[in-house]
């Protein structure tokens, strides 16, 4: 999904990098989820249920400004 790409995509190139392993993983566990559940999840309309996806969906929430 294109609009998925560009929330990622950035935050690989300028964030991931910085992350923790454990972030690194829960980012990888992530992109295993189903297409239109990432998208609600970063339009907010939602949050995953697992604590992990929780943590890592938040964490693109919050420096998505900074990818732009």
């Amino acid at each position: 999904m294109l609009e998925l790409d560009l929330i990622l995509l950035p935050f690989l190139d300028n964030i991931y990098e910085t992350l923790e392993q454990e972030d690194k993983e829960r980012y990888w566990r992530l992109l295993d989820s189903e297409d239109q559940d990432m998208f609600g999840w970063f339009l907010r309309r939602e949050d995953p249920e697992d604590t992990d996806l929780q943590r890592i969906v938040q964490i693109i929430r919050d420096t998505r400004s900074q990818t732009r």
